[in-house]
């Protein structure tokens, strides 16, 4: 198959930092199908090798392994076109479609513009005037697809009107809302996990497992993005989205079927089941926090309060912990701990499932539940933590053992990148790691009470924990979990 790729946005951080640089990976993997073009829209002023030249300078700024050389770079440059656009012109977008309809040289392509996955790497706030206009000049056949990168809305009413005015133009199976933590490796595994193997399953409910938690850690600050962030905050950036959608895998019940539509009403069910907050539970449950300046990484750093484009005295949240449940018959009981946050002591993210204890210990010294990591970043596989006694007498205190599977070692020739799967997933059409609108919602409707709790505190002068650059976070953080007698996994 031959493809064409449209990337609204494609002068922006998004496009050259992730998508671009994921593009390369797949050609250079041989992955990305054989006759296809990308096409970069923006307004800017260039043209295809103005473009090419553009993108070759900003890619030496990338990491070392990812960066290409002269040669490969080259002959992945023939893939790439540049067409300018002003998304408010319904003439450009004509254009567009005479661009996608006109055949490339040697090749008939005279219904290319019936086929397209046009990634949306703009504001989300453009979104209802690209797709408004894609509509009104027919690029928006059965054979479209488009995709549409998070943050999608700030809230529930914000999130449902992005929703209509994209649904006005495509179909559901034609949408595709990006979630990049579903294309990482490690997350693709959980249902492997779960669903692929029978060892865990008889043990995946309320009767072995004691509490599950998810941290979404980063050791870096918010750079020079501070002016989009102090208006996302960590709640909306990482915890309606990433987080919600790890533990609906974490929590769902088997799929009948391996298809994107069973895959995903199991996951509606679990945020169905969520505990829902109120006024009460949004302030014991929640802890908010904002770093202060601190040592991070062995070197000392701002606060939140003084970085660039900050505005003074903002009550932006850095940090959120919270604990929640599902309210089913597999997970009634079972806390569920969240946590995600800026300028942490370390930059990492997992899982850990934290098994019940024994019923009668009868070995000597202290004992230790077992437990399951499933690191998602900077390592990407699981390790099972075990007991074993040390002696051969059988009478010692048993000892920590671990049963450690690193996915880059085990499946090394097989690894890609999360950016990479997605764009190779939607090209060829299939639905699995994408967000359908009605989980979107589900989850702006949970966070919801969350959210106004929070204004309710600003307007009475009640802001985040200050926490200090480089720590866990607020101490509140630790006691949120202390309460039901667990701790978060670094302080085990």
């Amino acid at each position: 198959m031959s493809f064409d790729l449209v990337i609204f946005g494609g002068t922006g951080d998004l496009a050259w930092r992730k998508l671009m640089p994921a593009l390369f990976q797949a050609w250079r993997h041989g992955k990305l199908p054989a006759g296809g073009r990308i096409l970069a829209v923006a307004r800017e002023a260039l043209d295809d090798d103005g473009y090419r030249q553009w993108l070759q300078q900003r890619f030496q700024d990338l990491a070392g392994p990812t960066r290409p050389g002269a040669a490969d770079f080259k002959r992945f440059a023939a893939l790439l076109h540049y067409l300018q656009v002003d998304l408010s012109l319904r003439a450009h977008y004509a254009r567009l479609r005479r661009w996608l309809k006109a055949p490339q040289p040697g090749e008939g392509r005279n219904s290319a513009a019936d086929s397209a996955v046009l990634y949306l790497a703009t504001s989300p706030h453009l979104f209802p005037e690209i797709c408004r206009q894609l509509g009104a000049v027919g690029l928006n056949g059965p054979e479209v697809r488009v995709v549409l990168e998070k943050p999608l809305g700030h809230d529930l009413q914000s999130a449902r009107a992005i929703n209509q005015a994209v649904g006005a133009t495509f179909s559901e199976a034609q949408a595709l809302r990006i979630d990049h933590y579903l294309g990482k490796s490690a997350v693709q595994n959980l249902t492997a996990l779960r669903f692929g193997n029978a060892l865990f399953e008889p043990l995946w409910r309320r009767e072995s497992v004691a509490s599950m938690e998810i941290t979404l850690a980063e050791s870096l600050g918010v750079g020079t993005r501070g002016d989009f962030y102090d208006r996302t905050g960590a709640l909306r950036d990482m915890v309606q989205n990433h987080a919600l959608q790890l533990l609906t895998m974490l929590a769902m019940e088997p799929p009948a079927r391996h298809d994107a539509n069973a895959l995903r009403d199991e996951k509606l069910k679990v945020l169905q089941a969520l505990k829902p907050f109120d006024a009460v539970s949004a302030r014991r449950d929640v802890v908010r926090g904002q770093y202060r300046a601190g040592v991070c990484e062995g070197r000392a750093v701002p606060g939140y309060l003084d970085e660039r484009n900050v505005p003074a005295g903002s009550r932006c949240e850095t940090f959120v912990a919270l604990r929640t449940e599902v309210r089913n018959w597999r997970w009634a009981g079972v806390p569920f701990y969240l946590r995600t946050g800026k300028r942490l002591a370390a930059g990492a993210a997992c899982i850990v499932v934290n098994f019940r204890a024994v019923p009668h210990p009868i070995f000597p010294g202290p004992h230790r539940a077992n437990r399951l990591l499933i690191k998602l970043q900077p390592e990407d596989g699981l390790e099972l933590q075990l007991l074993a006694a040390k002696g051969s007498s059988g009478s010692e205190a048993l000892a920590p053992v671990s049963l450690d599977l690193d996915f880059d070692k085990a499946f090394f020739e097989d690894r890609v990148g999360a950016y990479e799967r997605l764009l190779l997933e939607a090209l060829h059409g299939r639905l699995n790691l994408f967000v359908r609108s009605d989980e979107q919602e589900e989850a702006w409707r949970w966070v919801e009470p969350v959210l106004q709790a929070w204004r309710e505190d600003d307007a009475a002068g009640l802001g985040p924990r200050p926490y200090a650059a480089g720590s866990w976070g607020p101490a509140a953080a630790s006691a949120l979990v202390a309460r039901d007698g667990f701790h978060w996994s670094e302080e085990h």
